[in-house]
């Protein structure tokens, strides 16, 4: 179980690590046949290759965290609840502001990722 679980992991981090180069081949191709004989700048595609893993990584740990919060917030309102039938109203309340405060952080790892893939302010410094 173990043995296969360190294939996947290994297999899922090579993809992740090679695809954005492979996507970002054709731009810097084509970037290269503008620019000047005998010179090509791979700047552009090493900025979008990092963006693309950079995003991945924002939604990965941002939902990862996230799940472990609710289910905990989840575990402790169920174990409260089976305690003190009578406080359901009260823990009810209480449990859904509190997912919904740990589902914003999901949220702003979202919204992390798309300004990296859609509005990188590192592309426009380098023009």
């Amino acid at each position: 179980m173990k043995k296969s679980l360190v294939y996947v992991l290994t297999s899922m981090v090579t993809v992740l690590v090679s695809a954005p180069f492979v996507f970002a081949a054709p731009a810097a191709a084509a970037a290269a046949t503008v620019a000047a004989a005998g010179t090509v700048d791979y700047t552009k595609a090493i900025i979008v290759g990092c963006s693309i893993i950079g995003a991945g990584l924002a939604i990965a740990f941002g939902t990862i965290g996230t799940g472990n919060g609710m289910g905990a917030g989840l575990n402790g309102a169920t174990n409260a609840v089976g305690r003190n039938p009578e406080a359901q109203g009260k823990i009810l309340l209480t449990m859904m502001v509190g997912l919904a405060m740990i589902e914003s952080l999901a949220i702003y790892a979202l919204v992390v990722a798309l300004i990296l893939l859609y509005a990188n302010p590192l592309l426009k410094l380098i023009g």
